[in-house]
């Protein structure tokens, strides 16, 4: 990923601002940073333009334009999803598939994310939340990011996967080094791509261990070993390619919702103190929380030449469909800049629209409900540690730490 050293180079018929895609991938950026940056550029344009690791890209700002590319993947595909990689050397399964191929792996993956298959699930995530609270709650403080946002995802993810619990340290280590670390630098690539490299040896191994012990069990690895495809066994590498997607959405995304509702809280009295007298309005305030926090930043590969707000697009360049910006498009949302706890008909995209939309929204939403239900029922006076810099992360938008402490 590099800054644009020749603009005068960018095929730009309708004069759309430029658009540096450092300004809005930046690594050690103040947090909230990300999201007022998409603000300022929303205003000023539906589209912008810039190169990314020497490819030219087409910023997307505002709803209408976002939400329509989401729903029309016969234009905007998902075979490439970021827009530094066009043409990308790895296939995440089943977020990088399109058309008929998508609609088998998610016929195939969607019993698990039902909401009756989740129902059942609850029992289990408050023992998982309880056991991360039993870790923090005496001490009088923690780094929320890393002792509870990312340890309790990373749990759900190793049940759901029959994984051993011990690994789960081994995970998080992982998951940082592909989603939180500096990218623009060739060795923040490679410790991702290492990283990566790592998790796919992992799941690797442990697939030739389940199938020589012919394993049974109902956890979702064990059952994807026999499913077929118009009636064929799915072969190795795309078990291996769809077990790192759903261990880098499993893990990740639950994770950084999390940090910024509590980091939200934890600075905005007033709303912390609803929620721990109206605990049934926690629902409602996830679904804001999701609007006003959305951190999701995807690309798209144009796959026909097209239009955007009047800007023309060739066929082959990236789109790049920040979730952050449409959700807080004042064009949609009254008063999209306040969060508002109760927000009535909050129509959000922060898991996506059309075919691709989150298939595990029906888990996160159980996740979020479970983690702020029992997270102010035992810690729920709390504030943040004075003196600390707060910083967040680019790509997937996350906040790097957050400390907390309250009295014991």
């Amino acid at each position: 990923m590099t800054m644009i050293e020749n603009e005068q180079a960018l095929v730009n018929p309708t004069g759309c601002p430029i658009a540096h895609f450092q300004d809005v991938n930046v690594g050690s950026a103040p947090a909230g940073w990300h999201f007022n940056n998409f603000a300022v550029k929303r205003e000023e344009a539906p589209v912008h333009t810039g190169l990314a690791n020497e490819h030219q890209y087409f910023l997307i700002t505002r709803m209408a334009d976002i939400r329509k590319a989401f729903q029309k993947p016969e234009v905007f595909s998902n075979t490439a999803v970021t827009p530094m990689e066009p043409n990308p050397q790895f296939r995440w399964i089943p977020e990088m598939l399109d058309g008929r191929e998508h609609t088998a792996w998610r016929q195939l993956t969607g019993p698990f994310f039902t909401p009756s298959a989740v129902a059942e699930w609850e029992p289990r995530v408050r023992q998982r939340f309880s056991e991360v609270l039993d870790a923090v709650a005496a001490k009088g403080s923690c780094e929320f990011v890393s002792e509870v946002a990312l340890l309790f995802p990373n749990v759900i993810f190793m049940d759901l996967f029959g994984l051993p619990r011990e690994d789960a340290d081994l995970f998080q280590e992982w998951e940082v080094d592909i989603l939180h670390k500096e990218f623009v630098t060739a060795e923040g690539q490679q410790r991702q791509m290492d990283a990566m490299v790592a998790v796919m040896g992992y799941f690797s191994g442990l697939i030739q261990q389940r199938r020589a012990e012919s394993a049974s069990g109902n956890d979702m690895l064990t059952q994807a070993l026999n499913w077929k495809i118009d009636g064929k066994a799915i072969p190795d590498q795309d078990l291996l390619d769809f077990c790192l997607l759903m261990f880098m959405a499993g893990l990740d995304t639950v994770a950084a919702q999390l940090t910024y509702s509590l980091w939200h809280l934890a600075t905005h009295d007033a709303d912390r103190r609803r929620i721990i007298a109206e605990p049934a309005i926690i629902p409602s305030a996830i679904e804001e929380f999701l609007r006003y926090y959305s951190f999701v930043t995807p690309g798209r590969k144009v796959m026909t030449d097209t239009e955007v707000a009047g800007c023309p697009i060739k066929a082959g360049q990236m789109v790049y469909l920040p979730i952050a910006s449409a959700n807080r498009d004042p064009r949609e949302f009254a008063d999209a800049d306040q969060v508002i706890l109760n927000r009535q008909d909050n129509r959000h995209i922060a898991f996506g629209a059309g075919p691709h939309r989150c298939l595990g929204s029906n888990l996160a939403r159980q996740e979020l409900r479970v983690a702020m239900e029992m997270w102010h029922e035992r810690i729920p006076n709390y504030r943040l540690v004075a003196g600390q810099d707060l910083k967040e992360h680019g790509g997937q938008i996350g906040m790097n730490s957050l400390l907390l402490e309250w009295d014991v």
